[in-house]
Formats: C-alpha cells, structure tokens, sequence
C-alpha cells in the first residue's frame, strides 16, 4: 500500500495576474536591495573579491490557469489541458496545429478518474484549479520543468479529499505524469476498494472524420495469452482487462504497464510510470458511443484512518507522432532515468545460435553432438540446450533417461572442443511439488515421463516453507500448472545463485536460455511475513537479477536470454537480460513486430533473438502446431539476431517439419551468409515507418555510415508493386542495392527519396552514397 500518513498539504495557489504583480514586487526590492549593496560597496576601503552569480536552468514549459478551467500546460511538443473533472486531454503540436485522440465525455464519467468507496464509485470530483498551486519541478527526470498541484471536493463524499499532482519536463516535452491521492476527512475509517487514474476516451474521427472512433491501431502490454495479438487494428467489439505484475487468467502475467493507440498523424498512450512493477490492470474496451476507453486501474482494499490518504502508482499520458515504438521509449527512458537500467549485451549476444529443441523434449547427446559438423560448416558459434535435460523442477540436474552418469559435462566439453559455446534451457522459481505438471509435448506422455512429473524435487522436500501459498494456504500454480519458490526470501535468491555457479561455472554452460518466465502468483505463506501478498510479485526481478549478474561475473562474455513466451515480456525482470528473444512468435509478423518493441524498450542497438526461423510459418496439428518457416528476411531486416532449430542429420519422419534437407540447406546457408556479411542487428535500429498506414511496411536500420531498409509485402503470397519511400538519408545521392541478390536498382536523391519496386514477400535494400 502507498500511504501518505498525517495531515494533508495546505494548497495556496494564486492567478496569473497575482503571480505576475508578485514577481514585479520582488524585482524592485531586488534592484533596491543591489543599489544599496553597491553604495556599501563604494564606501568599504577594502573590497572583498566578486562573488559570481549561480547560473539557474528556467524552463521553458508554460503554464496558464483560467478560473473555471482549463489549466493548460504547453510545452515545445505539446499542450496538456487540465480540466475541471480532473481529465487530461494531450495534444501533439505540429505547424502551429493541436492533433489529439482525446475526447472527454460530459458529465458523470468524464473525470480523470475516481475511487470506488465502501463499494460505490465517486465520480462527482471537482478540482479548484483557481487555486492551483504552480511551482518548477526537479528530479531525477529532469532538471527543468513544471508542478501544477490541485485540491478536489466531491459533492456526495464530504469526508474525502483528492489531490491531483502533474508534472510535466522539458527533456519529456510530449509526456505529462500525474499521481491523486485519496484524503480521509471524515472521524472514522473508510475503505478504499479501488482506484481508478488516467481515464481517457479516445477517438479516431478527431484525427479522420472518415473512420469510426474505435479505429485505431493498438499496443496492449499485459503477458494475456500464447500467441495473442499484442498490436493490432481494434475492433468494435474489443474488451480486454489487460492485468499487469500479476498472473493473468490463462497463466501468463507481467507485462509491460502501457497501451498505445494511433493513427497516421497522432498516437496517444497511458501506463504506470514507477520503476518498480506494481500489480494493476489498464482496461481497455470499446464503449458504445464506438470510443475507446482506457485506465490506470488499481485495487488496493485499503481502510484509510481519520486523516490517512491514499496515493496512487505515478501514471503517465503520452503524445506522439508514430506507432509504438514512440511511447514504448518514452516509457523506457523514463524509466532510466529512475535507475531502471537495461543489460548491455556483449558481442556474443549478436552471433547467430542453434537450439536442439528441434529434437523435442527426448534429445540424446548423440543428437546434439551429431549436429556439429553441420554447425561448423555454417559459421553458426552457439547452440542450446532446450527443454528436458534435466530431472525435475527446481534441482536442475542431469535427467537419467537421456543424460546419464556424466553426459551432460562430457556433451558440454566436447562443444567446447569444437569451438562452440552452449546455452542451457532452464526456469528459474518453478518448482515440482508433487502434482502433475502440464507437459509439453507428446513425449511427455510416457509412463516414465509422468513418473518424473509426479515427484518432488528436493528443494521443495527440503524447504517446504519456502514455497508460495495462495489464500487458502496451498501452493499456489502458476503457468502449466507448477508450483512456484518465493523470490522475496533471500533464501531463494541465494539458492539460485547456487544453481547458476553449477551450471555455469561447475558444468561448464557459456549461458542461460531462461523460458517459460512470466510472473509469479501473490504469496499468503504466513511463514514468510510479507508486508503485502504482492511481496513476491514485486521482487520476482531480484532472482534474475542474481541469476544474470552471477552468470557475467563467472563468464562476461555469456549470454543470458529471456523467453516469456508468446507474449511480451516482465517489466520486473526485462533489465536482466542481454539478449532478447521474440518468444514463440506464431508467424513473421510477430517476429518484426516484438524486435521493433524490443528495440524501443531496450534501445536501438539492443541484442533481439528472432528465435527459431521455423516459427515463422505454421499450422496447428492438435494441441500442437507444425513449424516449417524460412522467412530469414523478417529476422535480418528489422534488425534482429537469426536462430534455427533444424535437425540434422535425417532422423526419420518425426522430425521431417525441421530437417535440413539438401535443398534447405541451400536456404539456410544463403541467409546465414547475409546476416554475417552485414550484421545488421550492431546497428541502430531507427523508427522511420508507422506500422499499420506505411505500406508496405518499413524498416530501418543505419550501420556504418550507411542506411539499410527493409520492406514487407502487405500480403507476402501476392507482388507488391509501387514507390517506397527511402527515409532518413543524408543529403545527397546513393545508389540503391537490393543486398539479398545483389541487384542493382538506381540511384536515388536524399530530396526526393523515392524508389520505384515490384517484390514479392519482401524486398531488402542498402543505400551507398556516391
């Protein structure tokens, strides 16, 4: 709970004018004050030496206050009104224009916000933004900026009291921050059930009148569901509660606290911006007036004493023009600016990596050893260990069954010998305890393997305590039915360092593939004397953190990857990871879409695994699907690091989706050749096109002095024919290169930077200057 305890702050706040005449009357006691300084001065035989006058950084954010509202805030990008209902309506400046998707209802539901009392929703606030107090603002955010704080009253609940604060940078000219907090007034205890912050209706007909209002295209951040549509164009009928921190209702959970919404000339996005996870939801839904709702929503069952407030999460409305790639590093760099810092990835983080989970869950060292040659003959310098080496859940030791005596170090040594580094799949905090966890796979279902399932593992016989509990004090399940450790006791962060020094260090592994991470459950273990269930939520971070700082310090050139997969990833444990990977993406265009939000929220020349190139064709067979894909274009050109999962040599028909036969093989050494040439994924991703209205859809990356592009066809079976637009070229004129086949298409003017193109499914080019 974020309690401000004692009495509320007094909020003196005056008008224009009377800051104004306040300021002139200050300045003439200034210069009399000096005249009468520099006569002292004169009259001293002895001077002492000039003392200089300290420079102070003024910003350039302006603030007017109109009685009756509204405040508006302007900055060098935008213009944020603050009305009397709380809302706070963003616009992006462009040539002296306001663009904006926010459209404020009237009336009951048109405020910023409300809470929900003794289970009753108070949304009758008014704020005295006559009296609003205005003061500069400095912080770890920035130097520079501007507070506006502003005292409410409620009509229906006289004992409440709310109090909006705003805050707006000059290095964050197109973002506003707001925190309210909730004030008991009243002599006895009142119960806050839920929090409702940074309500906004959105509408795409303010920016083109020809559309409906729900047709935006759309960035949901929560981990909802493998496989799930993170980006996508709405739909009149979308509702989704987008949970974030904690486990989601499918088993996922996490995510990263921020929805977007665009069009061609302006987006708008909300989100919680507090360093440290917190467990929250952002719905959003469709309403039927065909405008999108959307909120900052918190549930924090608090009983506020006489005098005790509530202060919600730090929240965050952004303006921009662009996708999601703009408000995803806005939110990254805010962050950072908070100390939340990203992994810097080595260059073993770029080279190219085979996993063996192409030989499903029953791999032999045999077969993972049978692949090298074939490794060697492609350049390809790492290879993973996938899923089902080990025992159990939670001891992480060699499986009898296909890993027996010491096989697993003999298969790691021999890696080495051939000049190649392994990774080792594993899942930190999931545990067995007994009960039947969800396999993966048919392999899974031999009598044997459901065996293993129902053991224990010897952690959770020894330390039973450490355990999480739901509210009925049994173990909680998180994802695939597993049991999870507490990462809040230190016990448990101890212990996985313990488990990460024997891999890494005592087995020899070069680094870890870390899969099946999202969140963990809310813990009620009385054993553990959490402050809050949300305790082991919160510090779900700290393990990977241990797990990855402990890997660099034993091998700095490792490489440590984290898979939330089919979904976006965990705010809490993303900075602990130096490679990214695209997680199970179902197809090619996830694969583009997840590299592009991995470069925004970890920077532009961030490590992005595209995972396996398989995955970017399939159809489902059952519970399973068939992957076969040999789209390399989609990893290479947006920037991302290639990865493949074929099998090799032929063992039989089980694995024909993924061998390498002759003729791919011809594929995979082609497109293994490009990405090594050019290694696009060192350079710096650049976010030049809108996905959803730029067609075909664009990608650009500069390395060297010079800029690559990467174009997709909005229908890959079809040619796509017509102009594309080669953005961001210094002036002057290149020459055009289709660096896939080694084409030469012309020459183009950085004046006119227009390219005319027939492709089908893709189209890369290079630009040289001449």
């Amino acid at each position: 709970m974020n309690r401000m305890e004692g009495k509320g702050h007094g909020v003196n706040g005056e008008s224009v004018v009377q800051i104004c005449n306040h300021r002139r009357r200050v300045e003439w006691l200034a210069l009399l004050l000096a005249v009468i300084t520099s006569l002292a001065f004169l009259g001293c035989s002895k001077r002492e030496p000039a003392r200089q006058a300290e420079t102070v950084s003024t910003s350039s954010i302006t603030v007017a206050v109109q009685s009756s509202g509204p405040i508006v805030i302007r900055t060098a990008e935008a213009e944020f009104e603050i009305l009397p209902s709380g809302y706070i309506r963003a616009s992006r400046i462009q040539d002296g224009k306001l663009l904006s998707l926010d459209d404020p209802q009237t009336g009951v539901g048109s405020a910023d916000g409300y809470p929900v009392v003794d289970g009753k929703p108070i949304e009758d606030f008014l704020l005295d933004l006559a009296h609003a107090k205005i003061s500069d603002q400095k912080s770890r955010i920035g130097t520079r900026g501007k507070r506006i704080e502003i005292t409410g009253s409620s009509s229906s609940r006289k004992d409440l009291e709310k109090r909006l604060i705003v805050d707006v940078y000059d290095d964050f000219p197109a973002l506003a921050l707001a925190s309210v907090a909730y004030k008991n007034t009243s002599p006895s205890s009142v119960k806050l059930d839920k929090l409702i912050s940074q309500q906004h209706h959105f509408n795409a007909s303010l920016a083109d009148a020809k559309v409906p209002p729900y047709q935006l295209w759309s960035f949901q951040g929560a981990s909802y569901e493998w496989g799930k549509e993170t980006i996508s164009m709405m739909k009149a009928d979308f509702s989704q509660s987008n949970v974030i921190g904690t486990v989601s209702p499918t088993g996922q959970g996490g995510g990263i606290p921020v929805v977007a919404f665009w069009t061609a000339s302006v987006g708008e996005a909300i989100g919680h911006a507090e360093p440290a996870p917190r467990v929250l939801s952002l719905p959003v839904k469709v309403e039927r007036d065909q405008r999108i709702s959307a909120a900052v929503v918190e549930e924090p069952a608090a009983m506020l004493q006489p005098g005790e407030s509530y202060a919600s999460a730090r929240t965050f409305v952004a303006v921009y023009a662009g996708d999601y790639y703009q408000p995803l590093r806005l939110y990254s760099e805010l962050l950072q600016r908070q100390g939340w810092t990203p992994a810097r990835p080595n260059p073993e983080d770029y080279n190219i990596s085979w996993c063996g989970w192409g030989y499903r869950s029953d791999v032999t060292p045999k077969q993972m050893l049978g692949t090298i040659p074939k490794l060697k003959e492609f350049g390809i310098k790492w290879a993973t260990l996938d899923y089902r080496w080990f025992n159990n859940f939670g001891d992480w030791e060699a499986r009898p069954f296909n890993f027996p005596d010491d096989a697993l170090k003999k298969l790691v040594d021999v890696f080495h010998q051939e000049g190649l580094k392994v990774q080792v799949w594993w899942v930190p905090l999931a545990v067995g305890d007994g009960q039947v966890w969800e396999a993966i796979g048919e392999e899974e279902k031999t009598p044997e393997a459901r065996a293993e399932q129902r053991r224990a593992a010897k952690v959770v016989e020894e330390h039973p305590d450490w355990l999480i509990l739901d509210k009925n004090g049994k173990h909680a399940r998180a994802f695939l039915n597993r049991a999870m450790l507490c990462p809040a006791l230190p016990a448990v962060q101890e212990y996985y360092r313990q488990i990460t020094t024997r891999l890494i260090r005592d087995m020899g592994f070069d680094g870890s593939k870390l899969d099946m991470c999202f969140t963990v459950p809310d813990c009620y273990n009385p054993a553990h004397h959490h402050r809050s269930p949300q305790d082991s939520v919160l510090a779900m971070g700290e393990v990977f953190k241990v797990v990855y700082e402990t890997t660099r310090q034993i091998k700095p050139a490792s490489v440590t990857q984290i898979c939330p997969c089919g979904t976006v990833p965990n705010v809490a444990w993303l900075p602990y990871e130096d490679q990214a990977v695209t997680a199970d993406p179902v197809g090619s265009v996830q694969v583009r879409q997840r590299i592009k939000m991995y470069k925004a929220l970890l920077g532009p020349q961030a490590a992005v695994y595209g995972d396996h190139v398989e995955l970017t064709a399939m159809k489902r067979a059952g519970k399973e699907y068939r992957e076969f894909g040999q789209d390399f274009a989609s990893t290479v050109g947006a920037g991302g690091v290639v990865g493949t999962k074929f099998t090799w040599p032929d063992y039989g028909p089980s694995f024909k989706d993924v061998y390498l036969n002759p003729e791919k093989q011809a594929v995979w050494k082609k497109w293994i050749g490009i990405y090594s040439t050019q290694m696009l994924s060192t350079g710096k991703f650049l976010d030049l096109y809108v996905y959803g209205y730029d067609v075909p859809e664009g990608y650009a990356i500069q390395k060297n002095g010079r800029m690559f592009y990467a174009f997709f066809a909005p229908l890959p079976e079809k040619p796509w024919k017509g102009q594309v637009e080669l953005r961001g070229l210094a002036p002057g004129t290149y020459r055009v290169v289709d660096y896939e086949n080694g084409k030469d298409l012309g020459v183009v003017d950085a004046k006119n930077p227009s390219a005319p193109t027939e492709f089908k499914e893709h189209l890369l080019l290079e630009t040289r200057k001449m």
